[in-house]
């Protein structure tokens, strides 16, 4: 296990499940996102990105008051949409999720309007944003905003459960999933359906296709490679 400081967070990587988690560490101020860590944040995941070693990304907050408040308001930086732009987002029983610029005379910056529309709908996304609202887990897991929703003293060992799981799945074939979801969700289907066959037929001539085929036939965990 590795740990790399910087401007009010951590990354840990650990080698051996290929599970990187960034830590965001100013629980005193619930977590504010300064513009240098902004900075040095799209640098981090910039770098984990091209990490081979890394299958796995775990963003999270440190304390028990909030996963992120966002962007440091004296900085007058635009949000940060941190949580909107992972894949998937798991939250505690007592989180209260919300995009509030619009009380300050702003909007939400660097994607948070699009990022919101595109995961709950155009309806949703304007009821939240344009009043400020403030949503409830419950609520949040109703409109898909998350995946889950599990007790606080559940938080860590559920994100842990999950990374987990992805990161024994073959690398390749999630990267291929996750850009024919991302790319193809507004196109329209005729589109999406050539790009998942392209892909599709891509990934059959892979080492970890094969490799996953021989594991399910010898009925044993398959060891995926990322070739």
């Amino acid at each position: 296990m590795t740990i790399e400081t910087y401007d009010g967070f951590h990354i840990e990587r650990d080698a051996e499940s290929g599970i990187a988690t960034i830590t965001l560490d100013v629980p005193e101020k619930m977590n504010r996102i300064s513009m240098a860590a902004r900075d040095q944040l799209a640098g981090a995941f910039a770098d984990l990105g091209g990490d081979d070693g890394v299958r796995v990304i775990v963003l999270g907050g440190a304390g028990d008051k909030a996963f992120t408040a966002g962007g440091d308001i004296p900085g007058f930086m635009t949000r940060t949409a941190v949580a909107l732009a992972g894949d998937l987002r798991v939250a505690a029983d007592d989180t209260v999720l919300g995009l509030p610029e619009i009380t300050l005379g702003m909007i939400p910056g660097s994607g948070g309007t699009q990022r919101l529309a595109h995961l709950v709908g155009l309806s949703r996304a304007k009821d939240a944003i344009l009043r400020g609202r403030r949503i409830p887990a419950a609520e949040a897991l109703q409109w898909g905003l998350v995946a889950e929703v599990v007790p606080l003293d559940r938080l860590d060992a559920r994100t842990t459960e999950i990374a987990l799981e992805l990161a024994a799945k073959a690398p390749l074939a999630l990267r291929v999933a996750k850009r024919v979801l991302n790319l193809a969700y507004d196109a329209p289907l005729h589109v999406g359906l050539e790009l998942e066959g392209l892909a599709y037929g891509l990934l059959r001539s892979t080492d970890d296709f094969a490799e996953g085929v021989a594991a399910f036939t010898e009925r044993r965990p398959p060891n995926y490679t990322g070739t």
